[in-house]
């Protein structure tokens, strides 16, 4: 049983889209299985109905307005480039308001409803083995995984947004008794629950370089120091979780390929621009080209 795994990592969700359009379109992979974190929990369901193109459309045109309802950043421009600092406006607005998040996000969650309907959600009922979204549970302090065949529509489209919600940017949703938020608070890139689920080759989409070395340039005031240090956090889980996917994979006897970033694609995820999610959804594409092209010529100078 063949699984498509894709991480966490916001705008840079356009990348693994050109990665899964080039293995599904000019590979042929038919995948079982989906699983995704947080963006990945966007592009699974899209891609289990077959919707590349739509999906392509939706990713390449979202913007600030789709995601937050209360949006706790403001991009300013100098020159050709963009700086992110804090609205202090909507922050205080939430303080004001006794919530407990900076921003809010119940825009996503309409925009879900909007692009993946209930006939895509009986199509992959009927068609595909599962589709998984991970979620953190903040109240029993544990990663949960969230199956399309346990759950109605509606259901299912609070989960996917639920495990979107980077906090303390974005909404903290009560549900079934619990707090929950992003799933990358405890599993960026869920290989070892696909190998649990019985997959027997995967692929996963990390959107992260491999080596993660370069210098990452810290914030100017408290607030996007934060953002800096949840990110540090998240990049930490995600290898975590690689070396655990790696281990579980040599275990089982599963065969595992991961798709990489070549190069740190953005220092905050959080900011939607179209031109660059373009970019990276061509840059996508034409890696996985790239490195299926390699493996291909390594494998007939061995044989």
């Amino acid at each position: 049983m063949k699984a498509l795994v894709i991480s966490g990592g916001g705008s840079k969700g356009a990348y693994a889209g050109g990665v899964a359009q080039y293995l599904i379109q000019e590979e042929g992979r038919n995948y079982d299985m989906y699983l995704g974190t947080s963006t990945g929990s966007l592009l699974v369901p899209h891609l289990a109905a077959g919707q590349i193109d739509k999906l392509y459309n939706i990713f390449t045109s979202v913007n600030q307005n789709d995601i937050f309802s209360v949006n706790p950043f403001v991009i300013r421009k100098k020159g050709d480039r963009e700086f992110v600092s804090i609205d202090f406006l909507n922050v205080l607005w939430q303080f004001i308001k006794m919530k407990r998040t900076f921003g809010e996000s119940k825009s996503l969650r309409r925009h879900i409803n909007r692009n993946f309907s209930k006939e895509e959600y009986n199509n992959i009922i009927a068609n595909k083995e599962d589709v998984v979204v991970t979620v953190s549970n903040l109240s029993k302090n544990r990663v949960e995984y969230k199956s399309i065949k346990d759950f109605t529509y509606e259901e299912f489209c609070d989960w996917i947004w639920i495990s979107c919600n980077y906090i303390p940017f974005m909404s903290l949703v009560k549900k079934d008794g619990f707090e929950y938020a992003d799933g990358g608070l405890g599993c960026v890139v869920p290989i070892r629950e696909a190998i649990l689920r019985g997959a027997t080759e995967v692929d996963a989409v990390v959107l992260e370089s491999e080596h993660m070395e370069y210098n990452k340039v810290l914030g100017k005031n408290p607030f996007s120091l934060m953002i800096n240090l949840f990110g540090h956090l998240l990049d930490q889980v995600e290898r975590s979780d690689i070396t655990i996917g790696k281990l579980a994979a040599k275990n089982k006897n599963v065969k595992l390929n991961i798709y990489y970033t070549p190069s740190k694609l953005t220092e905050n995820s959080l900011i939607f621009n179209k031109k660059l999610m373009k970019s990276w959804w061509e840059q996508g594409f034409e890696y996985a080209s790239e490195k299926h092209n390699l493996d291909k010529s390594n494998k007939i100078r061995i044989e």
